[in-house]
């Protein structure tokens, strides 16, 4: 590859410019100018607005190519209802690279209940409805209306998670690859860091892109399978749209070949002449290459452009918060990592994530608090084991599902070190650990020290874990351990936290109406909670997303790993029900509280015994006041008495909550 611009050198495979312009990219005409641009080499259409933070998807992407020498303009949360929006920058020189955003365009505008969302944190001052539905699609369509030979390129996790034929929630069918809804040139998935700079080298040597077929991390349209080897070929797109069997084949097919060093080449038909080709995913990027990508020059910030509007809500999560990690070896069920970042783990430096805290400290909204250092896992901080930057994950095995792989590599010193380092910076008060630990890994390390850290430096009252569920029959379909090694973890963290003499929780994320609950364990789980004794603020209804083991099993009702059928809650109703018990006691969830239990035979849970969940009725707040605190009540009735009675019968004005009148 030449190198285009002067100042530059190459580090493992990233190019750094001494000289880039400290600055945001050009999002007008006027930018250009200001730069001597005449053309853009690439012009990038985002349905999120354009912050230039390393947290997202197009910031990386546009200064890896930056770093290469490409002239790359940002074109955000255009007018989909203007052909014209997406000409703001002119044509480019080498194509339009399109994504949808930090999010699949349908999970961020509808709730599970398929109702449309209030709120968009990623877009200004939180206004929803600023990006389309199915964005992908449809600025693709908008860029063909225009710009009819342009070579486009797809990625992000909306296209990413859509690369083959996929359930789609909601629509409630099959949907094509988005490659061919979208009429989209190449689709790459993943991270994207190395696949886009390939592309974007043989473009601009003159290779067309219809002849880009050879990319790791790529998806491409081909009309024969004659230049093809080692593929496997999956089921074509007429019998998985109208054969859950045959959809859930190709699913387990899929997942087995999401892994850089073994998976296959993976084709799928449409019609006589054209076919969707996947390649095998990118390699995982080095220790150095991951430095070098969050070493670039971000602006770590939105655009000024919206100042006037509110700003971004969702830099403000994100913005003093450090990622440590990619990828995760967890495995579980409902997450769509695997499909995306992979299992294998690849982290930062940490030299590069301590350059960056000091970076933060010298913001001027710094408070002194990092808000989080971590990544899909925060615990995780290497490769499960050490085959597998060399050979790759297992395909049928998972590292800690059902129990630990005896292979498994369980050391927390990497992580306990940066930790220490990042609290020892000046202006730094505090560290916390948002982005979740996992507990199993934490119960397979007998060593004490990383949980005594954590409760003394790194939480602050509260611990966030994902158990989701206390059934051991669901937690199995989830990919998650079992309950007893929760309650373990739960005994240990507070024999643990009880050292540091601080009054700090647990507080567990639950999931409802996952594929193997049933009414019965819905239930068990309320009960669960009421012996808790603490009502979850928060409760996730299973959300069936793309290219998830657990929306395959909810759309076709079976496990695709054994081809078993799993009772699977589809109901609206059920589900809201099921959604209702993990909150029995909010007012608004009585009636379909009450209406489970009755249809499921669990009225002893009916009641006003301290094992119930519900009251016979519906109460008023008095009622509910009364029922809670029947003690208090009683004691103050006898104080009434008494003043009655010392008062010859006379009512005491401030019992009575009245003044005298004077």
């Amino acid at each position: 590859m030449n190198v285009k611009c002067s100042g530059v050198y190459r580090a493992c495979g990233i190019i750094t410019d001494k000289n880039m312009l400290n600055n945001f990219l050009p999002v007008s005409r006027s930018d250009m100018e200001k730069r001597g641009w005449e053309q853009c080499d690439f012009v990038y259409i985002t349905g999120d607005a354009y912050v230039d933070h390393s947290s997202f998807g197009h910031a990386i992407i546009s200064r890896v190519l930056e770093a290469f020498g490409y002239k790359v303009g940002i074109i955000a949360q255009p007018d989909w209802k203007d052909k014209n929006s997406v000409t703001a920058l002119g044509r480019p020189r080498l194509g339009f690279l399109v994504t949808s955003g930090n999010m699949d365009s349908m999970v961020n505008h509808y709730t599970v209940n398929k109702k449309r969302r209030h709120s968009d944190a990623y877009s200004p001052g939180g206004e929803i409805g600023k990006r389309p539905d199915y964005a992908v699609v449809v600025y693709c369509n908008l860029i063909k209306q225009t710009y009819k030979d342009c070579p486009i390129i797809i990625g992000g996790i909306e296209a990413s998670l859509r690369r083959l034929a996929h359930y789609d929630y909601w629509s409630d069918k099959i949907k094509h690859s988005v490659l061919i809804d979208s009429g989209a040139d190449l689709l790459l998935y993943g991270m994207g860091e190395r696949s886009v700079v390939e592309v974007a080298d043989a473009l601009d040597s003159g290779i067309d892109v219809s002849d880009i077929t050879y990319v790791k991390g790529t998806v491409y349209r081909a009309k024969n399978t004659e230049n093809l080897y080692d593929f496997i070929t999956l089921p074509d797109y007429e019998k998985v749209s109208s054969d859950k069997l045959e959809y859930a084949k190709s699913f387990k097919i899929q997942h087995e070949n999401t892994d850089a060093f073994t998976a296959k080449t993976l084709v799928e038909k449409y019609k006589e002449k054209c076919y969707i080709v996947q390649n095998p995913p990118a390699l995982p990027l080095t220790t150095t290459q991951m430095d070098d990508v969050y070493a670039l020059p971000y602006m770590r910030a939105y655009h000024p452009m919206y100042e006037k509007m509110g700003g971004i809500p969702a830099l403000s999560e994100i913005k003093f918060s450090i990622t440590s990690n990619r990828g995760c070896f967890g495995g579980c069920s409902f997450c769509a990592l695997t499909f995306h970042q992979g299992r294998i783990v690849q982290t930062r430096s940490h030299e590069s994530i301590v350059a960056e805290a000091v970076l933060m400290t010298k913001d001027k909204d710094f408070k002194g608090y990092i808000h989080d250092v971590g990544g899909p896992t925060a615990n995780f901080r290497h490769p499960s084991c050490r085959k597998q930057l060399t050979k790759g994950v297992c395909t049928n095995r998972q590292c800690l599902y059902p129990s630990p792989c005896k292979n498994l590599t369980v050391d927390h010193r990497d992580y306990i070190s940066l930790l220490r380092k990042l609290r020892n910076i000046d202006g730094v008060k505090k560290v916390f650990i948002r982005s979740g630990i996992r507990f199993d890994y934490c119960m397979a390390d007998h060593d004490d020290l990383f949980l005594s850290e954590l409760c003394k430096h790194h939480i602050s009252g509260q611990l966030r874990v994902a158990p989701e569920h206390i059934s051991d029959n669901v937690l199995k379909y989830m990919g998650k351990p079992s309950n007893g090694v929760y309650q373990s973890f739960i005994k240990r963290y507070q024999r643990i936290n009880a050292k540091t003499g601080k009054e700090q929780f647990i507080v567990p994320y639950l999931m409802s109406s996952h594929p193997g609950s049933t009414m019965k364990e819905a239930i068990e789980l309320a009960e669960y909670i009421r012996d808790l004794g603490y009502m979850p603020e928060q409760v996730q209804d299973f959300y069936p997303t793309p290219s998830t083991l657990s929306t395959c099993m909810y759309y076709t009702g079976v496990d695709p790993r054994t081809m078993q059928p799993v009772y699977t809650p589809v109901s609206p109703h059920e589900k809201a029900m099921q959604r209702a018990l993990i909150q029995y006691k909010k007012p608004e969830n009585y009636d379909l509280v009450k209406e489970a239990l009755i249809k499921y035979g669990r009225t002893d849970l009916i009641g006003f015994d301290k094992k119930c969940l519900i009251p016979p009725r519906k109460l008023k707040s008095s009622d509910a006041y009364a029922k809670t605190q029947p003690v208090k009540r009683q004691r103050i009735n006898a104080s009434r008495n008494k003043i009655q009675h010392a008062g010859n019968g006379r009512k005491d004005n401030n019992i009575n909550g009245k003044k005298k009148k004077r």
